[in-house]
């Protein structure tokens, strides 16, 4: 009776997960795997962990999709980009289903009026935020997936803390499990000051919630709503090499000015939204008219759990899809969807230059062997693959046929695609493409590349490692 009894409740718990996750395969496969290993431990990680349908639905609910008000306000300061209008007539002509996917996003068109400046370098990059931060004059936006109360926290605190003190207003948001070891007297310290700070989704509340999985992954900075900042880099000092074990860090952000900056600023007002419940109204104020000139075509997708669809993931798979000639790829961490590794394999069997590069060094190691349980079939396909040994590599960068690339949040893995808040920049600019480009060769030209023999003849021991970090990748 009691075998009964217990292979009953066994088969419950199997069949819960088939009947909730059947639109994720692999992450079935996953969670069904963690029951075996651990049956009754693994199906209550699953009550509160896993990201089920109907808390997706309800954080859509809660979740600011852009109103009616704000669309007609953003659509009357911009000039989004007509398929009759063009880009650039190579874009236009060669990309068709390229353009036609983007365009169907309407909450974020691409836009002409913009200026973008991309940085390889962490400290670079934090020189210009601090910069651009010193130069407010009415409000700053600061959200990070980690924050660290480190010295370079420290920095970003004491003049965010000045520029409260000075009149001007300040709003913070970090991610509860992100930044989950920052230091609350670092936290009390700007509320003191005046600075509005909000944690997304702190852990504890969103364990009970069952929304722990959904973590607000964006990096953003909006000086005045006109200055807007976005990419990999978060603020710590890990990335200017504070971490002993992974040295140098290499990321790619992005500054960007002009129409784009208003749907930055977009995605902020809805995470502020989401974390604290607070509508921020005054348009005028936050989404002001700019006088740039320069026409060069930006257009940011976000996706999350509080979207239909999964703008990023299809963004991926229409673009490289559609290349021709190249696929350059860099990515801290590759676990690629089924969708996206067809993709890959089919470009490079066709012909088409297919390059990835991952880090040698890894800030995770489970992380690192469910990557590298990818690459066999992807080099057996034509791509190659290099291990970035210079430091560690956390750029999340793809450039398709050296006309469209995109720069942003998203990592190459089914975290990203699927649970994650990220934000992510396609960019057309001919000089933002020589720019990325460039970066890219220098990163490989600080590769390794690596041989299929080579990873054939890879222990049996290292197989298996690899094998079971894949089962697990979709959690990861």
């Amino acid at each position: 009776m009691w075998i009964i009894i217990i292979l009953g409740l066994f088969m419950a718990q199997f069949i819960t997960v088939l009947f909730v996750e059947y639109r994720y395969p692999s992450k079935t496969v996953a969670w069904l795997t963690i029951m075996i290993l651990v049956p009754v431990i693994g199906f209550v990680m699953y009550y509160y962990l896993a990201q089920g349908y109907k808390h997706r639905r309800k954080v859509k609910r809660q979740g600011a999709q852009m109103s009616t008000q704000t669309r007609a306000f953003l659509a009357s300061l911009t000039e989004p980009v007509q398929h009759t209008s063009g880009i650039r007539d190579q874009v236009m002509e060669n990309y068709p289903r390229v353009f036609a996917y983007l365009e169907s996003l309407g909450d974020a068109p691409m836009t002409y009026y913009n200026e973008t400046t991309v940085y390889a370098d962490c400290n670079e990059t934090y020189t210009a935020m601090l910069n651009a931060i010193a130069e407010a004059v009415d409000h700053i936006h600061l959200q990070f997936y980690t924050i660290r109360s480190d010295r370079v926290g420290r920095c970003f605190q004491e003049l965010l803390i000045t520029k409260a003190l000075a009149g001007v207003q300040v709003r913070v948001i970090y991610d509860g499990v992100g930044s989950y070891n920052i230091d609350q007297s670092f936290i009390h310290e700007m509320k003191q000051a005046g600075i509005l700070v909000t944690s997304f989704l702190p852990p504890l509340i969103a364990f009970f919630d069952k929304r722990v999985n959904f973590r607000n992954h964006r990096k953003i900075v909006v000086v005045d709503g006109k200055v807007g900042f976005m990419g990999g880099l978060n603020i710590g000092k890990e990335y200017v090499g504070g971490d002993k074990r992974l040295g140098y860090w290499r990321d790619t952000h992005l500054r960007l000015r002009g129409d784009a900056v208003y749907y930055i600023q977009h995605m902020f007002v809805s995470d502020w939204g989401l974390a604290t419940g607070e509508t921020i109204l005054e348009l005028p104020r936050y989404y002001p008219k700019h006088r740039l000139q320069g026409q060069e075509v930006v257009q940011m997708i976000a996706s999350g759990p509080d979207k239909e669809g999964d703008s990023i993931l299809e963004m991926f798979f229409t673009t490289i899809a559609s290349a021709t000639s190249s696929v350059y790829l860099t990515s801290p961490y590759f676990i690629p969807d089924s969708s996206i590794a067809k993709a890959l394999t089919t470009a490079a069997m066709s012909g088409v230059d297919v390059r990835i590069i991952l880090p040698l060094k890894a800030d995770s190691r489970l992380v690192q062997w469910a990557s590298l349980s990818y690459i066999e079939e992807m080099m057996q396909a034509g791509v190659r693959c290099y291990l970035y040994r210079k430091g560690f590599i956390h750029a999340k960068v793809l450039i398709i046929d050296e006309v469209i690339a995109t720069v942003g949040t998203a990592n190459m893995d089914m975290r990203s695609f699927f649970s994650n808040f990220e934000l992510n920049a396609v960019l057309f600019g001919p000089s933002t493409l020589r720019r990325l480009l460039q970066d890219f060769e220098e990163d490989q030209s600080h590769s390794i590349l690596l041989e299929l023999q080579d990873v054939k003849n890879r222990s049996r021991l290292q197989r298996i490692k690899e094998v079971g970090a894949r089962l697990l990748s979709p959690l990861l």
